[in-house]
Formats: C-alpha cells, sequence, structure tokens
C-alpha cells in the first residue's frame, strides 16, 4: 500500500465562489479500497485515448470536403470563428504535428507560458487569467472579474516514485469521482474521458475531464493533469462552468485542453 508523506488525511486544496475544489491529494493519499460508481460505459476503452487534438486530426482526415465544409461551418460564434477556421486549416492540412509545443497556436490562442523554477513544473495560461494569492496552492491563476473559473497547480512530496505505482488512470479518476461524490454540496459527478501522456523525459502524465453539478456554482467542468517526479505529487485542476444556459464554447474548450496538455517538467536549463 502507498501512503503520501507529510499529507494530512482530510487535506483538502479547496477555491469556492472566487474558488474551485481540489481534492485530488487527498483521493491519492487514501489509496482505499471503495465500491465502483461506474457502468462499463463511464471510461473508454482500455486503449487509453492520445491528446484531444491528434484525434480530432485523425477524425479530419477520414472525412471527405462536403463534411469538412460542414464542420467549419458549425464552429463557434462568428465572434470567435475566424481563429477556429485558422486552428482547424491547420489540422486539416496536417501541419501541425505537435500542438503542445506549437508556440504559433499558443500565440493565436493567447497563451503564455508560465515556469515555476522553484518546484520544476510548467504550463501554458491564458491572457484573460491573473495570477493570484491563495493558501494551500503552490499557484493559482483566476479569469479576470470570474474568479470561479480558475486554474490550480498543487506539488506535494509522496512516496512515490511514479503515478504508475499509485494505479492506472482509470482506477486514479474512479478514485476522484468517488471524492467528489462525497461532498454534501455535490448534486451529480461524471467521468468524462481518461488519457495517458508522456511529458518531458517521457515522464509518466494521467489527464482527466469530468464535469460536476454542485449546489455552490451549479454545473462545472474539470481537466485535471497528475504527474510525479522527485518523489513529489504535482497536480492540475482547472475548473470552468458549464451551465445549461451558458455551455463551455469550443474555442474555451481549445484554450482549456492546450493548457492541460501543456502540463509538465520544466526543462532543466
Amino acid at each position: 500500500m502507498v501512503w503520501m508523506r507529510n499529507v494530512p488525511y482530510h487535506f483538502h486544496f479547496q477555491w469556492h465562489c472566487k474558488s474551485a475544489s481540489l481534492s485530488q491529494a487527498t483521493v491519492l493519499a487514501n489509496k482505499t479500497t471503495l465500491p465502483n460508481f461506474f457502468s462499463p460505459k463511464t471510461f473508454s476503452s482500455t486503449s487509453l485515448p492520445k491528446a484531444s487534438f491528434s484525434n480530432q486530426k485523425q477524425n479530419l482526415e477520414s472525412i471527405d470536403d462536403s463534411q469538412k465544409e460542414t464542420l467549419i461551418l458549425s464552429l463557434g460564434s462568428s465572434k470567435r470563428r475566424k481563429l477556429n477556421l485558422s486552428v482547424l486549416a491547420l489540422l486539416i492540412n496536417g501541419s501541425l504535428p505537435n500542438l503542445s509545443n506549437n508556440s504559433i497556436l499558443a500565440q493565436e490562442l493567447e497563451l503564455a507560458r508560465y515556469t515555476d523554477s522553484k518546484e520544476g513544473f510548467t504550463l501554458l495560461t491564458p491572457s484573460s487569467y491573473a495570477k493570484v494569492d491563495k493558501a494551500g496552492a503552490t499557484v493559482l491563476f483566476e479569469e479576470v472579474n470570474k474568479g470561479s473559473n480558475n486554474i490550480g497547480v498543487v506539488v506535494t512530496p509522496v512516496r512515490l516514485a511514479s503515478l504508475g505505482e499509485f494505479g492506472s488512470p482509470q482506477f486514479v479518476a474512479d478514485k476522484l469521482i468517488q471524492a467528489e461524490k462525497k461532498k454534501e454540496s455535490t448534486k451529480d459527478a461524471e467521468v468524462i474521458s481518461v488519457a495517458e501522456r508522456s511529458g518531458h523525459g517521457g515522464l509518466q502524465v494521467y489527464e482527466f475531464e469530468y464535469k460536476v453539478d454542485s449546489t455552490r456554482g451549479g454545473m462545472k467542468r474539470i481537466f485535471s493533469a497528475a504527474f510525479v517526479s522527485s518523489k513529489k505529487l504535482y497536480l492540475l485542476n482547472i475548473t470552468h462552468s458549464d451551465k445549461t444556459e451558458s455551455p463551455l464554447e469550443a474555442h474555451t474548450r481549445t484554450i482549456l485542453e492546450e493548457v492541460l496538455n501543456s502540463f509538465d517538467l520544466a526543462p532543466v536549463t
């Protein structure tokens, strides 16, 4: 059994109103056997999905020109269509082999690189978000004038050498959703996707997307990523409102996915 070091049993890192909850540290600190809340359809197949943009590229390559035109016309509002079309054109033409490291795309999406040299991690952040101080957070960015939409990172010492020692991505996702459902404020929680990718130097990175319906803020879409390096657990949590009356826009989703995919160890210089 693997236990985290120096992390209280009920460790919670929470942001409410101008904060969103991040309870992954509790989940990873308490590896206990809990009932499976999910049906077989909840998770993707055993073969875990690649980053979403790669899947989009493969799907685009398999459709004909008329279908591509329909897809283009359906993208976003007219206000954001120009940007969506430019990204889609790159995908269709196959000229965007690695979106996570593509500086041109980051500029198009108005993303800036943030690196914490002390803790040794890096990620992209939207220009519409501002860095704020919050107890318990290694770093926290909030959307200006809408702090409930935020991006936070927590770094915690552990005894793990890698996430694989704790469990599979699906196992961790199971624990995350169980933790969400135990909160009094949670009305419902559902896993959308689970993935694994390689980070800097072959680092094992888990990615999760799930939605939570809460009495505190309504429906939220959450993107999370986690990795372990040098006996430290790195957790990224991206929370964004996804209410029925104002659902998450395609353009905003693209930005948040790029932030998610950018979370990695900072290269040693």
